[in-house]
């Protein structure tokens, strides 16, 4: 392994593009002053990692080696941390932050395709620079997704939270402290009761449990969609999970989460029937859209955000 401090890298995005404003929900990703920051581990070697915005068409990545003892380590952490990150360590933690922003996704086909659009092409003029707000890791997508299956938002976030704060890796002290979510080997050490005392339901922390091993023991590589098929054969783990993996972890503009809650709400109220949609709605609704329907999806939950709560049904122009 290379030895280097510190590795820097500038992207210009192939379409217009903006950092997030705000961060996750289950506060790993920090968003402040125009810098997104996130702690990740790189073959168990701690690493933070900011990128910013100097301009509209540039973003730039700073990845940090930090020192394994400034990090905070609950004692049950695997593996053990192998030392400071080197060269290749700092190159794959930017890797995967800008796979996170979706900063090299090209979306000027969906935004030509779609700007005449009655219900997108708005969205798109007001929020040229939308991404979904992805994961740097399949593994945290998944995750998250057991977590939040038949719950709301908020209660998922502090789950993950709670399991962040639990196992998870700390640079830093009190609020301002930086965490990283625990990987598939640390989550396949747990007993299910133990993510159960997260809040878990009992079914799917033996799920998240099964999957840790799986995909620590690479008997289950949820990076690439093949094994789609062996996610949806384990129990617990539908298709709203896999398209949650798909959106969120693999940045497939396609992959639908069409069992979300928000979605249901959302298209009953575009629908104007004044009830909420059943998931074969939801998914003729955004069919249209294909090959983009995830990527739409997002951006009508982050544009119409207050439909999902609140005001009458509205129905779309003719």
């Amino acid at each position: 392994m290379s030895t280097c401090s510190v590795a820097e890298a500038e992207v210009r995005p192939p379409s217009p593009f903006r950092l997030p404003r705000s961060g996750l929900p289950d506060r790993t990703l920090r968003v402040g002053v125009g810098v997104a920051t996130r702690l990740l581990h790189v073959d168990g070697s701690p690493v933070l990692v900011r990128a910013w915005q100097p301009a509209r068409d540039r973003v730039r990545f700073r990845a940090e080696a930090i020192e394994p003892e400034r990090v905070a380590r609950p004692p049950i952490v695997i593996p053990p941390c192998p030392g400071p990150a080197g060269r290749e360590q700092l190159e794959l933690a930017i890797e995967r932050m800008r796979s996170a922003l979706w900063v090299d996704v090209d979306l000027s086909d969906f935004q030509r395709r779609f700007r005449r659009d009655p219900l997108v092409g708005p969205l798109i003029r007001r929020l040229p620079g939308f991404r979904p707000k992805g994961r740097p890791w399949p593994w945290e997508a998944l995750a998250a997704a057991v977590v939040g299956q038949l719950i709301e938002a908020r209660r998922a976030a502090l789950i993950e939270r709670r399991i962040a704060g639990r196992w998870g890796s700390r640079l830093g002290d009190g609020r301002d402290a930086l965490r990283d979510v625990p990987g598939p080997t640390t989550i396949a050490g747990r007993a299910p009761a133990e993510l159960e005392q997260m809040d878990l339901a009992g079914k799917r922390a033996i799920a998240m449990r099964r999957l840790a091993r799986d995909v620590a023991a690479g008997r289950c590589r949820i990076e690439d969609p093949r094994s789609d098929a062996r996610l949806l054969a384990m129990p617990q783990i539908g298709p709203w999970t896999v398209q949650c993996l798909g959106l969120f972890g693999r940045n497939e503009p396609d992959s639908l989460p069409a069992g979300d809650l928000a979605y249901i709400k959302l298209v009953g109220r575009l629908r104007g029937e004044g009830r909420r949609a059943t998931i074969p709605e939801v998914e003729e609704f955004y069919a249209p859209y294909e090959p983009y329907r995830g990527l739409v999806g997002a951006l009508t939950l982050a544009g119409l955000y207050r439909l999902v709560s609140q005001g009458p049904p509205m129905r779309l122009a003719a």
